[in-house]
C-alpha cells in the first residue's frame, strides 16, 4: 500500500480544498467525509451514529484499494474516531489544517459543493474538538497558499514535487 494521509480540521479551515489537491499530486484515491455522507444518506442529521456510519465507510473503502495511496478528508475531531484510523492504518500520516477565524466565517457563508456545514456547524465541532496528539503536520491556510501548502506537505510525506 501506498502513503495514507489523514487530513482533519474543522469546518471552514480549507481542509477539503486542500485534500483534494493533495490527492491529485500523490495520485491518490481522495475519501471524503462530506462525500461519503451525502451518498450514504439522502437526509443527514449528523448524529454520531451517523458519523460513525461514516468514518466506519472511509475505513472499509480504504480497505477496497489496497494498492493505492489514499487521502481522507474529514473533521477527525474526536481522539476515539483518530484511534480508530490509527488502529486500521498503523502507518498513517496526520495533516491538521487550521486558518483564521475571519477567513473561516467568509467561507462558511458561501455554498460549497460537498460540505452543509455552517457557522452553527463548526462552532459545536470547535466546541467537541479533541487536539491531537503525536506527530503530525499543521497547515495554516490562508487565501492564497495552496502550493505553499502542498509543498510542505509533499516535503513532511517524504515526496518530491
Amino acid at each position: 500500500m501506498g502513503v495514507i494521509v489523514a487530513v482533519c480540521g474543522l469546518p471552514g479551515s480549507g481542509k477539503s480544498y486542500f485534500a483534494a489537491r493533495l490527492a491529485e499530486r500523490l495520485d491518490a484515491v481522495y475519501l471524503s467525509s462530506d462525500r461519503v455522507r451525502r451518498e450514504m444518506f439522502t437526509r443527514r442529521t449528523y448524529s454520531d451514529d451517523e458519523k460513525m456510519d461514516v468514518y466506519r465507510e472511509l475505513i472499509h473503502r480504504a480497505r477496497e484499494t489496497p494498492t493505492r495511496s489514499i487521502v481522507f478528508d474529514a473533521t477527525f475531531f474526536r481522539r476515539d474516531i483518530r484511534t480508530m484510523f490509527q488502529e486500521a492504518f498503523p502507518r498513517m500520516v496526520w495533516i491538521e489544517v487550521t486558518a483564521d477565524a475571519e477567513i473561516i466565517r467568509s467561507r462558511l457563508a458561501k455554498p460549497r459543493v460537498d460540505s452543509e456545514a455552517d457557522l452553527s456547524v463548526h462552532q459545536l465541532i470547535r466546541s467537541q474538538w479533541e487536539p491531537l496528539e503525536g506527530d503530525f503536520l499543521t497547515l495554516q491556510s490562508t487565501s492564497d497558499n495552496i502550493d505553499d501548502m502542498l509543498d510542505r506537505a509533499l516535503q513532511y510525506l517524504g515526496h518530491d514535487r
